[in-house]
């Protein structure tokens, strides 16, 4: 991460993650506000699973890229964790953001294992989840010991974001598919994913024009930057739950609900664990 690149990179996950979150939980939402239409659901039990598999795996996916581009870019450690020729620990801000991404790795497999074969308890993806984040948070709080102070509150700043984002899906255990704890989450993984690249552009700006680190006006304006960064994650959040909504409720209106009515109540599908 210690370039431009290395932080848009982390940036593009979340930001991704956040989006592709506030459409699931949008449309999940809204199929069971609108059941009492009478229509069959648009997505039953086993289109559920399918996303939450293809969403691990994906989770996983991004996971083992961005430790594989920690260890192997240009300067990067190779897996040598210590350099005993020159006696110092070899590259240990790679190691860190390496772990960051193991972490994320591990709630995409326990994620997988549950939405596979069912042999743990379904809230423990939330559990995972939740300490990837925190995990994500307690590395960078020690990231940042004789930095700039301009590099130091920028990385301060998105502190907030990692471990609101824990504090939520540590909530959503106890109370999973409650909506509004979904959206914050996903508001604020938003908010990760463009403040990351908000950084790189501080510490790293590819247009060569280099911001004076030690000038408190800086630090005020990116303060001021990163409350216009949470205005627009949520104002994304809203944009596309509400457009979620609309598509979901007029395509319920258009369903034929007459294939409901005829099913017999041992016929009708099972509710799904986040209907309940």
């Amino acid at each position: 991460m210690g370039n431009f690149k290395g932080h848009a990179l982390p940036g593009s996950f979340f930001f991704i993650a956040g989006l592709w979150w506030t459409g699931k939980y949008s449309i999940c939402y809204a199929t069971r506000r609108n059941k009492s239409l009478g229509s069959a659901r648009l997505a039953s039990k086993a289109l559920q699973r399918r996303l939450e598999i293809t969403e691990s795996v994906v989770m996983l996916f991004f996971s083992v890229v961005g430790m594989l581009a920690e260890q192997f870019v240009s300067d990067g450690p190779r897996l040598q964790l210590y350099n005993f020729a020159e006696q110092h620990w070899a590259q240990l801000m790679n190691w860190q953001h390496a772990t960051m991404y193991l972490f994320f790795g591990l709630a995409g497999s326990v994620s997988l294992i549950i939405h596979i074969t069912e042999a743990a308890p379904l809230p423990l993806d939330r559990l995972m989840l939740g300490i990837a984040f925190f995990n994500e948070g307690f590395l960078f709080l020690y990231h940042l010991h004789g930095r700039a102070m301009l590099d130091v509150h920028v990385h301060q700043l998105l502190l907030y974001a990692m471990f609101g984002t824990a504090l939520l899906a540590f909530l959503e255990i106890f109370h999973r598919g409650n909506i509004i704890l979904e959206l914050l989450r996903c508001a604020l993984t938003l908010l990760q994913g463009s403040w990351f690249w908000q950084i790189g552009f501080v510490l790293y700006p590819p247009n060569g024009h280099e911001w004076d680190l030690k000038d408190h006006n800086n630090m005020m304006f990116i303060t001021m930057c990163f409350c216009w960064h949470l205005a627009f994650s949520m104002l994304v959040v809203s944009v596309l739950f509400c457009t979620a909504s609309c598509v979901v409720r007029s395509r319920l209106k258009s369903t034929p609900p007459v294939e409901m009515g005829l099913l017999k109540p041992t016929e009708r599908e099972p509710e799904s664990e986040d209907d309940v």
